[in-house]
């Protein structure tokens, strides 16, 4: 087997050859930081690695199952970490100066859970700084690229995480979503990205304790994302916020035939590019196919659902980064400092305000999802904006208009306001650039299981993703 096919390897499918000793985390981990070595200058994926004690634990865990020992859900798996959240005695940046000699004093829980899991963190995946951006580049680490066309970003804030599984350089990874960092990124990767409900997988304070801040996995299969998301998930001592009890998600389920989805292609509150609308539509035939009933719905959503989640992020978000402005402003990134100063204009009217606009929202969501099983639209109005895309400073056009620059190009952030439903991003198909574009399957509030079987029964009409040569991006 080459090294790429390898690096392409579900980890539901490496996990079985370990344990049948047909193939080692030694072998899958060479392969893994070979990758990563010969697209660090490309695609730039990562902050810090730590290949070195990857490949020593990767040895221990080919002594494991060679042993016949008990291993972990993840044992032996290279697993890219976001450079946000800690690992304890390790280097956590936030893609920013201001922490770029950070060294963590504790490991938050789903790390902890990840390793104590058996997974291996060979690297830590790029961020814009301070996960506050849609697209990926910081001073500190410089640009990262989409490996499907280098000229465009692969999302943010958990760009890194997506630009590495689309690269073949870890088999999955975690991502943060506070106003879509997940969900972007699966996008315009062509990966699964996974926004669970509010309080399903625990956090750090203090954004543990706002409800549009959400932990989750990031992978090529929809297993693969369930795989991460059962370790990931449950209750925490350390987070009150953190659900009981624990749901463990199956990997095998019913078909969806007869079931009724609505979609909206714009949610009364989008431009949306062509090409996005194009494959969203293949993507709803796909469902049809399938025996479900496709109707298009009017949510009765206007241009208030993105003010109001960006009122509400200004406010929490970006007056927590507004305490450095005094002491740190010279060294943030030009989109990092201007969310800052946004955030320490924001009053309490503002934040009231966009909890009394998501309440009008779920007024009309929360019935509509009584009668579908699942809303579908796209995840992004256009495919991407460029690697190094400035939004203090440029522009986003979409069908000829003047759009925000900062969230008007995603079709995220409505569903952290509606932070209790749970969201799967899943690859709709490629614009002409060659940049992946991508669907949302929103479910009734903490009914994961919905999301996951109408994206097991979707991957599995399309054939997946990345399985053969000519569906991975030509680096």
């Amino acid at each position: 087997m080459s090294d790429l096919d390898l690096c392409y390897m579900p980890a539901s499918e490496a996990l079985k050859r370990f344990k049948a000793r047909k193939l080692s985390p030694v072998e899958l981990m060479e392969a893994v930081i070979r990758r990563a070595e010969a697209t660090r200058e490309t695609v730039n994926a990562f902050t810090n690695t730590h290949f070195d004690e990857a490949m020593g634990l990767a040895r221990k865990a080919e002594a494991k199952y060679a042993k016949g020992k008990k291993t972990g859900a993840l044992e032996g798996l290279p697993v890219g970490i976001k450079d946000e959240s800690y690992i304890k005695g390790k280097p956590t940046t936030g893609g920013s100066l201001i922490m770029k000699d950070y060294i963590a004093e504790h490991t938050s829980t789903m790390n902890e859970r990840i390793i104590q899991a058996g997974g291996i963190v060979h690297a830590r995946t790029a961020t814009p700084e301070f996960s506050c951006a849609g697209f990926t580049w910081s001073r500190l680490w410089g640009v990262t690229r989409n490996p499907w066309n280098t000229k465009f970003t692969p999302g943010g804030s958990s760009g890194g995480a997506g630009a590495s599984l689309a690269a073949g350089t870890s088999p999955i990874a975690t991502g943060s979503d506070i106003g879509g960092s997940i969900r972007i990124p699966a996008s315009t990767c062509g990966v699964v990205g996974y926004k669970p409900p509010y309080g399903r997988n625990p956090d750090d304070p203090p954004f543990n304790l706002d409800f549009y801040c959400h932990t989750g996995p990031l992978a090529r299969t929809v297993e693969d994302a369930i795989l991460l998301q059962n370790v990931m998930t449950g209750p925490s001592p350390l987070d009150i916020a953190s659900l009981r009890p624990k749901l463990t998600l199956p990997t095998k389920f019913r078909p969806i035939k007869g079931w009724k989805i609505a979609y909206s292609m714009t949610l009364g509150a989008f431009e949306v590019d062509p090409e996005v609308v194009k494959n969203t539509r293949k993507a709803l035939d796909v469902f049809r196919s399938l025996g479900a009933e496709v109707e298009e719905v009017d949510l009765g959503w206007g241009p208030e659902v993105l003010e109001a989640g960006q009122a509400y992020l200004q406010h929490l978000f970006g007056a927590f980064l507004s305490k450095m402005l005094p002491e740190h402003g010279d060294q943030m990134t030009s989109y990092a400092r201007r969310f800052a100063e946004e955030g320490a204009r924001s009053k309490a009217t503002d934040f009231v305000n966009s909890l009394e606009v998501a309440g009008r929202m779920y007024l009309t969501l929360g019935p509509l999802l009584e009668k579908y099983n699942v809303l579908i639209c796209p995840t992004t109005a256009l495919p991407a904006v460029s690697a190094d895309f400035d939004q203090t400073k440029e522009e986003v056009k979409i069908n000829g208009k003047v759009v925000d620059p900062m969230l008007g190009w995603v079709m995220t952030t409505p569903f952290n306001t509606m932070s209790r439903c749970p969201v799967l991003s899943l690859p709709s198909g490629h614009a002409r650039s060659g940049v992946p574009t991508g669907i949302q399957i929103i479910g009734r509030t903490y009914c994961d299981e919905d999301v996951f079987r109408a994206g097991m029964a979707y991957e599995k009409a399309v054939g997946g993703w990345y399985g053969e040569k000519a569906k991975r991006p030509k680096l």
